[in-house]
């Protein structure tokens, strides 16, 4: 097994703080009293007392937003109403999500988590692994300059080594029980793991040994309490 020190945190940025993390990307609301981590849009305020990470759309498009033409590639098969971004312009896409970065800190976020590094496999060659990995750590390096945690979101494809060279300090996985893929997580940041399935029941989800410590179960359109389809569980 891997070491879990591999990707201690950094030391100038705060670290996870366990307990329960609640994936709000759909619709910011008050948390209930036991959550500890709230995951909310760049466009959105965290909420105060608890630990609050920054959703960046980093290696693709929001849908709507305009972009230098110069550096869209194809949409993602995968989410049609968003574009892959050309990690081979690693200056241009640092400085698009340096502006976000400033948004995020400003605002009383405490980390980011950088969206869609795992869009070059699903470019059909058009993106490269090494230039997407060197976007993401010249990313890495900014986010912590203004003293936001960074999270690998998803992407179990990456070795100890490259997380280690990039400096992600924690990890947000989706669906690492659905397709059997915790422990890629796990073995890498230990209990700095923020995990979110949408599919299966809590029991047998809590039940899996590889599952993370802040492991939660979310309706997958995210919505708010209140609102049809609802629904958040956690182990």
């Amino acid at each position: 097994m891997l070491t879990l020190a591999a990707c201690a945190p950094a030391a100038d940025v705060a670290p996870l703080p366990g307990g329960v993390a609640d994936y709000q990307l759909g619709e910011p609301y008050p948390p209930a009293e036991d959550v500890t981590v709230v995951v909310r849009d760049s466009t959105t305020s965290p909420e105060p007392g608890v630990y609050s990470v920054c959703y960046v759309n980093a290696f693709q498009t929001q849908p709507g937003e305009s972009v230098d033409p110069a550096l869209l590639l194809t949409p993602d098969p995968a989410w049609p109403d968003e574009f892959l971004l050309d990690t081979a312009q690693r200056d241009a896409l640092v400085d698009r999500v340096e502006d976000v970065l400033a948004r995020c800190s400003t605002a009383g976020f405490d980390a980011v988590e950088l969206d869609n590094l795992d869009s070059w496999t699903r470019s059909a060659g058009q993106l490269d692994r090494r230039d997407t990995l060197a976007v993401a750590a010249a990313m890495t390096d900014a986010a912590h300059a203004r003293g936001l945690a960074v999270g690998q979101k998803n992407t179990p494809e990456l070795t100890a080594d490259e997380v280690a060279d990039i400096g992600f300090d924690f990890a947000v996985a989706e669906e690492c029980h659905e397709f059997d893929e915790c422990a890629a997580y796990t073995d890498l940041h230990g209990d700095q793991v923020i995990a979110v399935e949408y599919t299966g029941t809590l029991t047998e989800i809590c039940a899996d040994p590889d599952r993370p410590a802040m492991t939660s179960l979310r309706d997958r359109e995210l919505v708010a309490p209140g609102s049809p389809g609802y629904a958040s569980e956690h182990c």
